[in-house]
């Protein structure tokens, strides 16, 4: 019987069952480049130490780097009957160089080698899905510097509350894309260490240089303890919540574009690249983009908690179930990159219908906490008082048809002779918006410091 490369023990054929559940090249291979960059270095390190000779580690680097070369260009297919694509780089190798491709897994294992290659990849894609955001950053931010002067019923409860600009609506959503953006950073930082080494599970009694092989794969330092890192799996879990919480996000703004691009609203209008049509309406035209990105933080929020789950009760050290680590990863990483580049287009290319907005602000009585305030203010009333008398103006704004904001100074001083003739100016819904001065506030000034501000961070961390 022909042994498994990796089972040294076991002296009969596996169940066909059990390599079917036991495989995971067809997912894996994905960590192809990974693991060969990972055995170039591994193996630079074993001959300066000594571990192998130089003949053989020129034997391994070409032997690597044109299998790397090989695969990219599609003349070999990583789909043969190998169970892991650790197993089956070796065996490639071995096949195309002998006896010195049986010397890579010195001092290594495949609980070190997958950790590195995975952590690596996630690495990887934490800078990438950062430099996404950043683009969608600076959309929003170019969107609004177009929009300042552009009202918006501010809303809460999905009831109009206040009287707002569009622009300081979008710098909503900027703001949380920075915040993801910042997540990915920090756990790239936190995460930024090699496992190369660890082995097993207790490091390896070989001479080996773990520091070499860190700096060799752009790792900050080597772990500090081979038991946790062979079964740590935090760096995954933290991408994982952290695309979560981003398609959260887009989730939440995709909401609002599907609402504000509806007959009802019409704040919107999506370009026909990103809407599609019914097949049996042909007057419809639906946003199936924001619909789908919206669908598809369902099944990112899944991918995070199944790994949570498979996690929760593991012993140390590496066991088997953690080969259910990679798939829902890749998958929330490539729905992750697609949804922030489509977010980011359709941003760009949706219009604006400013006078839609405009009128939709001159229903809800917008500026009748401006009211309050002026009483408090002119009036000297406590405010829980001016409350209350807004309230009742409100009732009759109601009874008349009108919004507050539409009230004449004779309709206001037959409720209350107190009021003064500018009175009038602080009904004004324009005005409401840009009373609004205190820092972080929606006044057109204030909107347009907030865009200073995210311009500069973003070109600070841009580089």
């Amino acid at each position: 019987m022909k042994k498994n490369i990796a089972s040294a023990r076991i002296n009969i054929e596996s169940s066909k069952l059990l390599k079917e559940l036991n495989d995971s090249l067809p997912f894996d291979k994905e960590l192809y480049k990974e693991d060969i960059t990972g055995s170039l270095a591994h193996s630079k390190m074993l001959a300066a130490q000594g571990i192998i000779s130089s003949e053989d580690l020129e034997l391994i680097t070409k032997g690597l780097n044109e299998l790397l070369e090989e695969i990219e260009s599609g003349k070999v297919k990583l789909n043969s009957g190998d169970e892991d694509i650790h197993m089956a780089i070796e065996r490639l190798l071995t096949a195309k160089i002998g006896d010195a491709a049986k010397r890579v897994h010195t001092a290594r294992s495949r609980n070190d080698q997958v950790a590195t290659d995975f952590r690596l990849y996630v690495l990887n894609n934490n800078l990438e899905l950062a430099r996404l955001i950043l683009k969608v950053v600076e959309s929003f931010i170019n969107l609004a510097k177009e929009n300042t002067d552009t009202l918006l019923p501010g809303m809460t409860h999905l009831q109009h509350a206040q009287p707002i600009n569009f622009a300081y609506h979008m710098l909503a959503y900027a703001s949380m894309f920075k915040r993801d953006y910042e997540r990915f950073m920090s756990s790239y930082d936190r995460n930024n260490i090699s496992p190369l080494g660890c082995a097993a599970l207790a490091g390896t009694p070989h001479p080996i240089n773990r520091e070499q092989t860190a700096q060799e794969l752009g790792f900050r330092e080597p772990s500090i303890n081979c038991l946790d890192t062979v079964s740590d799996r935090d760096f995954a879990l933290e991408i994982l919540f952290n695309i979560s919480t981003m398609m959260m996000h887009i989730s939440r703004l995709s909401e609002e574009l599907i609402l504000w691009s509806t007959s009802e609203f019409k704040f919107i209008t999506l370009s026909d690249k990103h809407a599609t049509g019914s097949s049996i309406m042909p007057q419809k035209k639906n946003p199936d983009i924001p619909e789908l990105l919206r669908g598809k933080t369902g099944r990112v929020n899944g991918n995070l908690v199944a790994l949570l789950t498979v996690m929760k009760g593991l012993p140390l050290a590496y066991n088997k179930d953690t080969q259910e680590d990679k798939e829902g990863v890749f998958d929330s990483v490539k729905t992750a990159k697609l949804s922030l580049m489509v977010l980011k287009e359709m941003i760009d290319e949706m219009k604006v219908n400013k006078e839609n907005m405009e009128k939709a602000c001159r229903v809800g009585h917008l500026s009748a906490t401006d009211l309050a305030d002026y009483m408090v203010k002119n009036l000297n009333m406590p405010f829980r008082d001016a409350y209350h008398l807004v309230g009742n103006i409100v009732n009759k704004s109601e009874e008349l048809g009108k919004d507050i904001s539409e009230l004449t100074y004779e309709e206001l001083s037959a409720i209350d002779g107190r009021f003064a003739q500018d009175v009038i100016d602080v009904l004004n819904i324009r005005n409401s918006m840009n009373a609004r001065e205190s820092f972080g506030g929606t006044s057109t000034v204030k909107t347009k410091e907030q865009i200073d501000i995210l311009s500069n961070w973003l070109e600070q961390v841009k580089g």
